[in-house]
């Protein structure tokens, strides 16, 4: 992976309790493609800078055996951390030097983690690795789509949110630029003339304020802003959480408002 920014313990401990796990509707159209193009049995899922794991153990139903690769130990070790998995191992690696042999490998993914990698070099490697009629699935969300909603006070909520946004936009790299983009360069790029693009994937579901404002916390930018001005970072989540609730006329950080996103996916099958 191109880019070293989420390996700290503290960091890898706010993916753990503030990331989102993507939709479990969208995995369900992962899988089905990958039966419509490989077929049973589905034996090596590869999930590709897999964090603390909130992807990684969707796939695990689905696999006799998943392998969640990261470049962050600390990332490693959290999602080691969570039970009842047993077909899952972790590994410290990058997606441009994989430890498998060639076709060998039935599906490989990446959650919100393809924009960080380094495109040519990924794409030799997803060739080597896969099965004849393997795929990929790189997924990942656009955060300027979101809608916050809580009884009438939603447009308020989201240009709060959009503020953040547009405050932490000269910390943005071009790497979370092309997230935004939903990859439009990788998909050009992937050698598979068998393709296709899901544009958008919506997704509600209820958030405290406090998970929200933790999520932005994540946030790669907002760690480079973090890095430049502790206090001033911490001083902005706290206005953030403030003003949340003053709009919504509440006091606890507790209470939930509804979230509306927008994921998208690029799935690809190598020829057989």
């Amino acid at each position: 992976m191109a880019y070293r920014l989420f390996e700290g313990k503290e960091h890898a401990s706010i993916y753990q309790q503030y990331r989102f796990t993507p939709p479990s509707g969208l995995k369900d159209i992962i899988i089905q493609y990958l039966d419509k193009k490989k077929g049973q049995p589905h034996m090596l899922a590869v999930d590709l800078g897999c964090g603390t794991g909130q992807h990684t153990r969707l796939l695990a139903p689905h696999f006799k055996e998943v392998v969640g690769i990261d470049i962050s130990e600390c990332q490693l070790e959290e999602a080691r951390s969570v039970p009842g998995f047993t077909n899952i191992t972790y590994r410290e690696g990058t997606a441009e030097e994989l430890p498998f042999e060639d076709g060998t490998v039935d599906l490989l993914t990446a959650a919100s983690a393809a924009h960080w990698f380094n495109q040519s070099r990924f794409l030799i490697e997803a060739n080597r690795v896969l099965k004849p009629g393997g795929c990929m699935a790189l997924l990942g969300f656009t955060d300027w789509y979101i809608k916050l909603n809580y009884k009438d006070c939603g447009d308020k909520l989201n240009c709060i949110y959009h503020e953040v946004k547009e405050l932490l936009k000269p910390y943005t790299s071009s790497a979370v630029a092309a997230s935004e983009s939903k990859l439009e360069d990788l998909y050009s790029a992937i050698p598979f003339t068998d393709k296709e693009r899901i544009e958008s994937f919506l997704n509600k579901s209820m958030i405290s304020v406090r998970k929200l404002v933790g999520f932005i916390s994540s946030w790669s930018m907002y760690n480079s802003y973090k890095s430049k001005d502790p206090q001033g970072a911490e001083d902005m989540l706290a206005n953030i959480q403030k003003r949340f609730l003053d709009d919504m006329g509440v006091t606890s950080a507790d209470t939930e408002i509804e979230r509306e996103w927008e994921y998208y996916c690029i799935l690809a099958s190598k020829p057989l």
